[in-house]
């Protein structure tokens, strides 16, 4: 059985490691590289670094922080925020990021993808997918005296969170491995920061679809949800292949080892 990762998320604005509730109310939660080497001691398996700011000023104080990270962890490094172009992954890759995460630059540029992945590998690229439920949409069986099934519908959003692209996440995440993302990380603008709970249905719909590893984010309350996203997300669905946590790591409700102490007593395969 493949080992499931567990990945501190560093929302990084301007230097500090901040956290909202659904991409809002901001606060403040810590130094990046003091968590950073935090997380490492703790047994993290990665660390993801996410310039919310996303501008050329807040991507350069982000990119003095990985550097300042990588001298002192030996876990692998995805950054991700602002990096438009194959030389910002260029920039990242030399700061001493193991690979790199992007968003809205795909969506605008979905050849974005192509272009890193020859540069670099699929391995190297992964594909950020703010999601959020946004409709439902009726399908009908040809077969005589079906009934309708209504499946939801989620939406990829661009720039924080904050445009809806009106485009289909699950379409898009096919689309994304198609042109060269190697791995797609999952983020529930819905669940985020809430504590509720990942959002399991938005979970099961991408790994369906999409033919390589998906990290859950957004919505992580207790050490059950966290597991359980890694077990199961519906009926005979493997899990994701990685929980991304912040909140509950940042403001000190529980530890990486207490996660994946737990996640194995649930069946999950951790490493150690």
């Amino acid at each position: 059985m493949q080992a499931k990762r567990i990945i501190p998320c560093l929302d990084v604005d301007d230097g500090r490691v901040v956290k909202g509730i659904k991409f809002k109310g901001i606060q403040d939660a810590g130094d990046p590289v003091e968590l950073a080497r935090r997380y490492n001691d703790d047994g993290a398996d990665e660390l993801t670094f996410l310039d919310i700011g996303a501008s050329y000023k807040s991507r350069a104080t982000l990119l003095e922080v990985v550097r300042r990270v990588a001298a002192e962890v030996f876990i692998p490094l995805c950054v991700g925020g602002g990096i438009r172009t194959v030389d910002d992954m260029r920039e990242a890759m030399n700061a001493g990021a193991d690979k790199v995460s992007v968003c809205t630059s795909a969506l605008q540029n979905p050849q974005l993808l192509s272009e890193m992945a020859r540069a670099y590998g699929s391995q190297c690229v992964v594909l950020s997918i703010d999601a959020k439920r946004c409709a439902f949409r009726s399908e009908f069986s040809p077969c005589e005296n079906s009934m309708q099934s209504i499946r939801p519908r989620w939406n990829a959003y661009s720039h924080g969170g904050r445009t809806d692209t009106g485009i289909d996440a699950v379409q898009w995440a096919i689309q994304a491995v198609e042109l060269g993302a190697g791995e797609i990380l999952l983020n529930s603008i819905d669940a985020d920061g809430t504590g509720a709970g990942y959002d399991l249905e938005l979970t099961a719909a991408i790994l369906e679809a999409a033919p390589v590893p998906v990290i859950a984010s957004g919505g992580a309350g207790d050490l059950d949800q966290i597991a359980n996203v890694l077990l199961s997300t519906g009926v005979d669905a493997a899990g994701a292949d990685a929980a991304l946590v912040a909140s509950l790591l940042h403001f000190g409700k529980t530890t990486i080892r207490e996660i994946k102490k737990h996640a194995e007593s649930k069946g999950v395969c951790v490493r150690w």
